[in-house]
């Protein structure tokens, strides 16, 4: 069960200004430490990024493995935000499916779009058509 779900029923509890937790309690220490640990993870991930776009290339990486390595630590960092930040980890996977495929699509657009763009230029360029 969610550690939120005592809000589903009434979540005007959330607003109403009169919800206060004792700092001590177990359950403020649980997410203390749950924030500490999110932290650290995007801290980590961030720190092996900066070091991989800093000295990926002189310890002899090529490049597209550097690209590789960027774009999936990216995923994972962008993954693990919506999970632990917008609650999706504690979804139905209907609801997770309703917001990654959308999304999925988006970017495929994106890059269709983008490789026709440039397909299209180099038309232009190549025969001259205006």
């Amino acid at each position: 069960m969610s550690e939120f779900s005592h809000y589903e029923a009434d979540q005007s509890a959330l607003y109403s200004g009169t919800h206060h937790q004792d700092a001590s309690s177990e359950e403020s220490k649980g997410k203390v430490k749950k924030i500490w640990m999110v932290t650290g993870i995007l801290a980590i991930v961030t720190i092996i990024e900066v070091g991989l776009g800093l000295y990926g290339h002189n310890v002899g990486m090529p490049k597209a493995m550097i690209n590789t390595f960027f774009i999936l630590l990216t995923l994972f960092k962008a993954g693990y935000i919506v999970r632990v930040f917008m609650h999706l980890g504690d979804e139905f996977k209907n609801m997770i499916l309703t917001i990654l495929i959308p999304l999925t699509l988006f970017i495929w657009f994106i890059i269709a779009f983008l490789m026709d763009g440039s397909f299209w230029l180099w038309i232009n360029q190549y025969f001259g058509i205006k």
